[in-house]
């Protein structure tokens, strides 16, 4: 199956929307007038057109189909997941579940999960659809107390950083720390102070413990918290988190635990890693629609971060005492939290899949090393999907005298059904293999050998 299909199947999806609509607009009855009628009999024809085109397709049975159209206003179709293998480096762990796809369909409209809100009117207290139960069962999938849903782990920084942290406060985050762990910081009123990298681009527990006593030093207090990356969206290199944890307990300093590249593909359990709150990112490793993101904390500090209102009306001596202030009362709604929901049982199960993902992702490397100048600045071997790569001696010496310059390594991918790389890098650039089959795998590694050979490059066996 082919383009054909996929094209026919986003027509019949976009065709049974349009029949959704006008049952819609005829409720409660469903009495269709004559237009109406005539509507849903051309729906049926179109879908009708596509099952056949797709049956066709599978027999491998030729015919030309147009491009499909836009969605609306020069809004096209996303029919990237469907055409090609996608290596995009923060894309793949984002990639909604066939359950999560169904979530958005169901609940795209924007109160949906506000159908069963009962007393205390909550978002973590709706028992329907059973977001109460979610946000219970996520807390001991993560190996915490409590957990909130966010609208992205920059939500979750933000919360805990403006409940901790005061103007003037340091906060240590890495050198290789997310620019939103600076805005957050930012935000508060803080200062950032950034640990070092060692020589394997790595942030170690002694660096974290060095920069402590620089900052007290320094300033006369201790950082007020401590804000490190599990695996660094720079380089995807692995940091100490666990002795890291150790040093900010021992100084008596929080720690919060970056997971937004691990929570969601890989086993992860905060009370084991000794992190006082965990942030994750729904749409980046979580299976689950933007913005979306986790913050789960131990009952140390829950009182604290998930503080509620105490504020009253000086005329109407309103109060909202259940809300909680850092989550501006409500947070993550609607399709995005049922489309985690949906993902979870899934998230769940391919967590126990991650040393596979690993064999996946350090054989490709493996292959990609065999073509003389690649290089990989990501430690080796690789501990996460996520690798940088340096192609300066090989792809970059092809694009310093082609006409398309670097977009040519991007052209011969495209070709090939690629995609994901960073259009016109030919030096430094990502890849992520998380999702991928082994049969993809191999294609891809064959594609960048095939690349390679045409332009006259040499690769070993």
């Amino acid at each position: 199956m082919g383009e054909n299909a996929v094209r026919a199947t986003f027509e019949a999806l976009f065709a049974l929307t349009d029949l959704r609509q006008i049952l819609r607009e005829t409720k409660p009855t469903h009495d269709l007038g004559t237009e109406q009628k005539k509507k849903v009999r051309e729906i049926l024809e179109k879908v009708k057109r596509s099952l056949d085109v797709i049956e066709r397709d599978l027999n491998n049975c030729q015919e030309e189909l147009s491009k499909l159209g836009k969605i609306v206003n020069g809004i096209e179709v996303r029919e990237r997941e469907e055409l090609f293998i996608n290596i995009h480096p923060i894309q793949p762990g984002g990639r909604l579940t066939p359950e999560a796809m169904k979530a958005l369909i169901a609940y795209g409209d924007g109160y949906s999960t506000c159908d069963w809100c009962r007393k205390p009117f909550r978002l973590d207290k709706i028992k329907r659809p059973p977001i109460e139960e979610f946000h219970a069962e996520l807390a001991e999938f993560l190996g915490m107390d409590q957990a909130r849903v966010v609208p992205g782990a920059r939500r979750g920084f933000q919360a805990v950083v403006s409940s901790l942290v005061e103007r003037g406060d340091p906060v240590i985050v890495s050198s290789l720390a997310h620019y939103t762990e600076f805005l957050a910081v930012e935000d508060a009123g803080g200062i950032v102070k950034e640990v070092p990298l060692n020589e394997k681009n790595v942030i170690t527990a002694d660096a974290v413990a060095r920069k402590i006593e620089e900052v007290k030093k320094e300033t006369g207090r201790l950082p007020r918290l401590i804000m490190i990356d599990h695996f660094d969206y720079m380089l995807g290199n692995e940091h100490d988190v666990r002795g890291i944890a150790k040093v900010g307990r021992e100084y008596g300093i929080p720690f919060l635990y970056n997971g937004a590249y691990t929570i969601g593909i890989m086993p992860v359990n905060g009370k084991e890693i000794g992190a006082d709150f965990l942030v994750g990112s729904g749409h980046k490793s979580f299976a689950s629609p933007a913005p979306s993101g986790i913050v789960a904390t131990s009952n140390e500090w829950a009182e604290k971060i998930f503080r509620t209102t105490q504020m009253v009306g000086d005329v109407t001596r309103r109060k909202f005492g259940i809300k909680e202030v850092e989550m501006l009362g409500c947070t993550l709604m609607g399709a995005n939290l049922i489309g985690m929901m949906a993902s979870f049982p899934a998230v769940k199960e391919r967590v126990k899949h991650w040393d596979e993902e690993l064999k996946k992702a350090n054989w490709l490397v493996n292959e990609f090393l065999k073509i003389e100048g690649n290089k990989v600045l990501s430690e080796m071997p690789r501990k996460h999907t996520l690798t940088k790569v340096d192609t300066t001696e090989s792809f970059d010496k092809v694009a310093r005298t082609h006409k398309r310059r670097g977009f040519f390594l991007s052209d011969e991918l495209s070709a090939r059904k690629i995609v994901g790389e960073f259009a016109g890098a030919t030096r430094s650039w990502k890849l992520n293999t998380y999702g991928l089959t082994w049969k993809q795998v191999a294609y891809l590694a064959q594609a960048f050998k095939d690349i390679a050979r045409k332009y006259g490059i040499k690769v070993l066996e």
